[in-house]
Parts: structure tokens; C-alpha cells; sequence
């Protein structure tokens, strides 16, 4: 450490806060962020990622120590638009502090958790008098909000190729519903987009017979699709789920049989269930119903599953240890980063409370962010410790 002054969670999230970084855009949080980590030791490396069609994002990947195990801590400083901001009760920017609550557009998603993390390592640096058995990273992005593309994939290959190992990841998504301590991630379902195109012919209503009508067939479709039970879910994930999102038309006359029909569907699914066998399933079902069809999917995630053991054991501990509360171990909710992370190494999310996300007004507790920073300090203190799981890694 460069001095005795302890860094300021709080105060750091007020500072990422005032960086406007919605996605791509980075507005200063990854600097701010790099010059935290720096005044602690770290070796920061910043990096910019580019693919066609996609902006480019900037990236930060910072280490201390040159041994293992390496404890990684990964988030993101890139936020989601403010929508109205007159309908904000403070500046989305401003980071401003009323009656003990944060507000800010990056207050609990998740900016509140990187600087709490940072924080516990300046905590826990100083209880261990700045020596110890291994290393820290930070792995953050821009990319979170975003396509996804040029953010933690790409670091993760970019460390790859340098032979450089993460034995362990704690994501600071926010997963506590309620309250502080409710809640670890230890795995997520997995995500597929599907678009649904039926084809006909477009004709007069009052003559049928010169059209073909697709709409009927998209409904006797979307029919056989919605009505399945596709599982029961498992010990750890709720049952895989199939959820309509849009039919369009775009017929504005009402004597006009269309020439084509859509829908968008998504389904969230758990490991009972594989990407490639939801999709053939669901081209047998259009089949069956018959006539011209295309179905295209975008798959954003597959399922994945951290099982509960000594990581998450020590992660549940800690929580505990701070705020007193056992968190429930769950696979609830979207998909984060840590679905390109449980490739390389174990992987849990913890942070602060997922109320406000995304909303007007997000905010999060001072309490909270002070407490989040004593639950990552208590994480690393029993990771690195001589019977901790880092000892073993």
C-alpha cells in the first residue's frame, strides 16, 4: 500500500457513479478503477477488444502477487441507459447521498460491488500485513449491459494465452433480493432466443381461397410450444420455462390476409436440458403443424452449475460471519458473465441487493456497500488462510 489510507467504499461507488459509462461507453470508471487498484500494489493491464459489427469496449485485468492460487474477483463498470431522467428523484450521475441511501444509475449494478471488493482488499492486506500466500485479480469489463462480445470472453482468452490460471471467481452481480446476506449464485439456467416466421400468401379476406393464411399456423404452433412441460427442474434449478415475448404482423388492414407472421420466444433451461435438443424439439413441433417456416435462435447461455462445496461453503461463512444471516445457495435469475468464467474455474456471485437494478432511482444502502466490503475482506482473509480452499488450490 502506498499510505495509510484506507480506501473508501463508499466513496469510491460515488466516484465510479459520476463516470457516465453506459455501455460501450466508458466514461473514466475503468481509470478510476485502475488508479484504486495501483494505489494498493496492483499491476494493471487496460485493454481494448474490437469485432465487426460491434463497438469497441475497454477491459481491465489487475493482479497482485505472482503466485498461485489466484483469487479473481470479476464485474463490470458499464451501466444500462438512465431511460426518463426527469423521472429520477436525484441526478442519475451525481451519486448523491440522501438519508443513508446511494442513488445513482451503478449503485448496486454493480459498481457498488467493485469498489466494496476493492475496499476488502485493502482490508484484508491490512490485517495480513500485506503479505500473503498467492494472488489477487480483477477482472472488469464494459461489455456486461452490452452484446457481450469484446468484454470477459475476450480477457479470459487474452489470459489464456499468457498461461495465466484463475483457480477461483466470486462475480459481485447484485443477488441478494431483499436483503444483504439472502443469497449466493452458484450457477445459472441457460438462455436461447428463438424467432418464429410463418410464411403464406397475402390475399383479400373475402377470398381466402387465392391466400394462404399463415396465422393460423403460427397459433396451432405457438400452441404445441407453450403448452409443454419440458422438466420438473432439479435440486438446483427451478424447471426449464419457454415465455412468448412478441407476435407481429405488421398487417394494418383489417381486410388483408398477411403474407407472413412472427413471434420471439426465449427459453431459460437447466441442465435436464440441452441447447442443440430444445432446438431440434422445436423444429418437430412446427413441423407437425406443417407448411412454410423458418426458426432461427440466438443462443446466449448455456446452463452451468458450480456444485456446493468447500468454495461455496466459505463464501456462505463469510456471509454469515458479517451479517449474520445463512444466504440460500440458488441458480435463480438472468445470465451474468459467470456463464464465460465456470469454463476456467469454480464461480459463485455475491453482491448487493437486485431490487433497484436497471430502475429509476437504483440505489443501494451505505450500510450495505460498507457491509459488502466486510463480507469480501472476511472472504479473502478464509481463502488465503493456511486451512483455507486457496491453500489447496
Amino acid at each position: 500500500m502506498a499510505d495509510n489510507k484506507p480506501t473508501d467504499a463508499v466513496q469510491l461507488t460515488r466516484a465510479l457513479i459520476r463516470c457516465a459509462s453506459v455501455t460501450p461507453n466508458d466514461g473514466g470508471a475503468l481509470g478510476v478503477t485502475g488508479a484504486a487498484l495501483e494505489h494498493l500494489g496492483f499491476t494493471c493491464n487496460h485493454m481494448t477488444f474490437s469485432a465487426p459489427d460491434t463497438p469497441d469496449v475497454d477491459n481491465l485485468y489487475a493482479r497482485l502477487g505472482d503466485s498461485g492460487p489466484n483469487f479473481c474477483f470479476a464485474g463490470h463498470t458499464d451501466v444500462v441507459p438512465v431511460g426518463d431522467a426527469d423521472a429520477w428523484s436525484l441526478e442519475p450521475f451525481a451519486a448523491d447521498i440522501r438519508d443513508g441511501i446511494l442513488y445513482g444509475r451503478g449503485a448496486t449494478d454493480m459498481k457498488g460491488a467493485v469498489a466494496a471488493f476493492i475496499a476488502a482488499v485493502d482490508i484484508f492486506l491490512a490485517k495480513c500485513g500485506g503479505s500473503f500466500e498467492g494472488s489477487i485479480s480483477l477482472l472488469i469489463t464494459g461489455d456486461e449491459e452490452g452484446p457481450s462480445i469484446n468484454g470477459t470472453r475476450k480477457v479470459l482468452d487474452w489470459l489464456d494465452k499468457r498461461g495465466e490460471r484463475l483457480d477461483h471467481c466470486l462475480v459481485g452481480e447484485p443477488t441478494n433480493p431483499d436483503a444483504l446476506g439472502d443469497m449466493v449464485k452458484i450457477g445459472r439456467r441457460g438462455s436461447i432466443t428463438g424467432t418464429l416466421a410463418v410464411h403464406g400468401v397475402q390475399g383479400h379476406v373475402a377470398y381466402p381461397h387465392l391466400a394462404d393464411n399463415p396465422l393460423p399456423r403460427l397459433v396451432r404452433m405457438l400452441d404445441r410450444i407453450c403448452q409443454h412441460t419440458f422438466d420438473e427442474g432439479t435440486e438446483h434449478f427451478s424447471p426449464t420455462n419457454l415465455e412468448l415475448a412478441t407476435i407481429d404482423v405488421g398487417n394494418s388492414a383489417a381486410n388483408v390476409i398477411p403474407s407472413q407472421a412472427k413471434a420471439v420466444f426465449n427459453i431459460r433451461f437447466n441442465t435436464e436440458q440441452t441447447s442443440d435438443g430444445l432446438q431440434e424439439w422445436l423444429h418437430r413441433q412446427c413441423a407437425a403443424v406443417g407448411g412454410e417456416y423458418e426458426l432461427d435462435f440466438h443462443l446466449s447461455a448455456q446452463p452451468f452449475l458450480t456444485e456446493p462445496g468447500p468454495f461455496t461453503e466459505l463464501i456462505a461463512r463469510a456471509v454469515t460471519d458479517i451479517t449474520g444471516q445463512r444466504p440460500a445457495l440458488t441458480t435463480t435469475g438472468g445470465t451474468s458473465d459467470a456463464r464465460f468464467i465456470h469454463h476456467h474455474c469454480p464461480v459463485a456471485e455475491f453482491g448487493l441487493i437486485s431490487e433497484s437494478m436497471h430502475k429509476v432511482d437504483e440505489q443501494a444502502s451505505v450500510s450495505d456497500i460498507e457491509n459488502l466490503a466486510g463480507i469480501y475482506a472476511r472472504i479473502l482473509e478464509l481463502y488465503f488462510s493456511p486451512s483455507g480452499i486457496g491453500d489447496a488450490a
